[in-house]
């Protein structure tokens, strides 16, 4: 009898530890899978440039809120963390609003994301009929002291407008030149850490439309410099960090 429980004893610790070790295997792949999913992971980052988007806005992925915290007119999200993560392949967006006062239409969008890449999705036009447009971010952080920086032309208007020039006052030259509508340029390399002045300007004239003061970008460090409101009332030249 005490030999059979001895026995019963044995088979019963070594049943417990095999299943110990394969639960352990199972758990140990499960992270292993999602480290590499996270490794793999495309990054995002949305800028809201919607004009009369009176409310704050939320981040949808594949059903899944991102937006810890709500995104508002003018302002970039994530608004401390440059971007946040997004499992690679065709992912399924919505961006919609508490706007009530005007309705803000939902944007609602599927967009194919290449793992370990960078992207930039700019929310435009006006509340009635937002919409977005993506963008790859090319961040290269610089070997020397210099900054990076990009211009995105996201002004709104109902009739076709000029392409703008971006000139700055410490080089005294165009540092972005006959940007239309909806387009975003290339980085640039940029001196960090002076204090520079930006002047929007109808291209090709002197016709100044905003200007941005105190400009100073952080050494490796990259931004985008975004022209948005309406071009028939308030204009305004602002920037954001990307990296």
């Amino acid at each position: 009898m005490k030999l059979l429980k001895i026995i019963s004893l044995y088979l019963g610790t070594v049943s417990m530890c095999c299943l110990y070790m394969a639960c352990s295997k199972s758990n140990n792949d499960k992270i292993a899978a999602e480290d590499k999913d996270l490794k793999s992971s495309a990054v995002v980052q949305v800028y809201n440039a919607v004009v009369n988007s009176t409310g704050t806005t939320n981040v949808y992925v594949d059903g899944v809120p991102v937006t810890g915290a709500a995104l508002t007119f003018g302002t970039a999200f994530p608004a401390s963390g440059y971007a946040f993560k997004v499992k690679p392949g065709l992912r399924g967006f919505s961006i919609r609003s508490t706007s009530t006062s005007p309705v803000q239409a939902p944007i609602i969008f599927s967009e194919n994301f290449e793992p370990n890449k960078k992207y930039l999705i700019i929310m435009y036009d006006t509340t009635t009929t937002a919409k977005q447009l993506t963008f790859e971010n090319n961040i290269v952080i610089p070997s020397d002291t210099t900054a990076r920086v990009k211009f995105a032309n996201f002004i709104y208007n109902n009739t076709d407008v000029l392409p703008v020039d971006i000139f700055s006052k410490r080089r005294n030259q165009n540092i972005f030149s006959n940007v239309s509508r909806t387009q975003v340029t290339d980085f640039i390399p940029y001196a960090s850490s002076v204090s520079d002045t930006l002047i929007v300007r109808e291209a090709g004239t002197l016709n100044q439309l905003t200007v941005l003061n105190g400009f100073s970008p952080t050494p490796k460090r990259s931004y985008t410099l975004i022209y948005r409101g309406s071009h028939k009332g308030t204009r305004t030249l602002s920037s954001f960090t990307n990296d």
